[in-house]
């Protein structure tokens, strides 16, 4: 399926032209999850909670790819909605050369800095050889993660989503069958974990520039080019509108080792594995809104760069619809669930099993309310304006949560470290619903005879 950006989206169109965004985020989830599912059951409980304290750098790294595909994809999508195709194709050749070249540096530079990020990270001495292991190896692969990041966006702005749904699954198969081979079979640990996780990220960040470099295999709307010279205001810009996303990986990955060092100081190693499957349950989750984000920037961007008003307010507006339905299904279902996820992972350990349980259950109710957060932030990059977008994610991924994980337990006590989200997410909704009405009044208040499409 071809997806046009300029057309009209229905509720029943938007569904299908972010599912496969969803899906492809969805499957790149996996990546870690089946990771850390082979990890648990065939290398123990120690090299499990070693592979959760770790994964938040490696993804503070990757994160710097999903910045330019974001932001890139949203720019090259305006570009195109002003009617500039070969400009479009030289910004877009540009910012995978520049994807490139920054993962090269940074894999380079962490490979030798992870010991040292592993023990800032609060490893102990059990845990210090399997975060270094599993850290190094995915230093080699990093410039991969980066690219794979960066084309999740680029997918939708060339309007080939569903290429980028096939390629996902692909290297989940890959990535499963690889951990099957090297952790189970082979009893290769954690280092057999990161090895499959590298080779997949590699073929996915392999294949997309092979793909739309190719003149014969790529019949789409935007191509990799032989020649394009770097342009500062251009990256600048890219970067400018993807900073949001970029801030809220890095938030992420910074929330997430605050709630581990927290975690190890109150609950030690358990806690750690209990928040470690709880994040696994929210990159699931989560890949619906950043999915729906992913292909909808794009679409809002052109219509920006069209500057057809209606559309804009349309898509607000049922966005606004779908993600409170979704939102609220997530929820109940993480409820309802929460005992067999808990099995699924630690089922040879009652305790942990029964901890993770509880968590799972104070946790998931942010799902009400975190993707209108998520989708606000999208919303002002596909308008331009990443510096808003960056605040509202900004102040969801970082300065409300981590006061929360830091300040609720000393208040309410361990609980509170599992609660800190859901404060956290109220306080953000309040925020996005002030720079919804202050930066983008176009979009909430109706103009005279405006008629707004239904």
């Amino acid at each position: 399926m071809k997806v046009e950006l300029a057309q009209h989206h229905t509720y029943p169109l938007l569904i299908r032209t972010s599912f496969p965004s969803i899906a492809m985020v969805l499957i790149t989830s996996v990546y870690s999850i089946v990771d850390g599912f082979f990890v648990s059951r065939f290398a123990g409980k120690t090299g499990f909670a070693a592979v959760n304290l770790i994964w938040p750098a490696i993804m503070l790294l990757a994160t710097f790819g999903e910045m330019v595909g974001s932001g890139g994809a949203a720019l090259v999508a305006k570009t195109k909605g002003q009617g500039h195709a070969d400009e479009a194709d030289r910004i877009f050749t540009m910012l995978v050369r520049f994807a490139i070249l920054v993962g090269l540096v940074l894999g380079v530079l962490f490979y030798f800095l992870t010991p040292s990020v592993a023990h800032l990270l609060g490893a102990d001495n059990d845990m210090m050889d399997d975060c270094t292991a599993y850290g190094r190896i995915c230093m080699l692969g990093m410039p991969f993660f980066v690219l794979q990041m960066a084309f999740q966006s680029f997918y939708m702005a060339a309007e080939r989503p569903q290429l980028g749904t096939a390629m996902s699954i692909t290297c989940g198969i890959i990535n499963i069958a690889l951990d099957a081979l090297l952790v189970w079979h082979m009893q290769l640990g954690v280092s057999g974990a990161a090895w499959a996780t590298v080779i997949a990220q590699a073929v996915g960040g392999i294949f997309p520039v092979v793909y739309f470099s190719s003149k014969s295999l790529n019949r789409g709307s935007l191509h990799l080019l032989r020649h394009s010279p770097f342009n500062r205001s251009h990256i600048a810009k890219a970067c400018t509108n993807g900073l949001s996303e970029y801030v809220s990986g890095i938030s992420m990955s910074i929330v997430s080792m605050s709630y581990n060092l927290q975690l190890m100081r109150l609950l030690g190693q358990d806690g750690v594995a209990a928040y470690g499957i709880l994040m696994y349950i929210c990159f699931a989750y989560a890949a619906i809104f950043i999915g729906y984000n992913l292909a909808l920037t794009p679409i809002i961007g052109y219509h920006y760069g069209a500057d057809s008003l209606h559309e804009q307010r349309s898509l607000l507006r049922k966005s606004l619809v779908l993600i409170g339905i979704a939102g609220l299904i997530m929820t109940v279902s993480a409820e309802l669930l929460s005992a067999p996820l808990a099995r699924l992972f630690v089922g040879y350990d009652p305790s942990l099993t029964a901890l993770t349980t509880h968590a799972i259950r104070l946790y998931m109710p942010c799902f009400l309310i975190c993707g209108w957060n998520m989708f606000a932030s999208a919303l002002f990059t596909g308008l331009q304006n990443g510096v808003v977008s960056a605040v509202a994610a900004f102040a969801r991924s970082l300065l409300f949560e981590l006061g929360c994980v830091w300040l609720l337990p000393v208040l309410i006590g361990t609980d509170g470290i599992w609660v800190a989200v859901n404060v956290a997410e109220v306080l953000t909704l309040l925020l996005c619903t002030w720079l919804l009405v202050r930066y983008a009044p176009q979009l909430v208040h109706r103009a005279p005879h405006s008629t707004p499409s239904l």
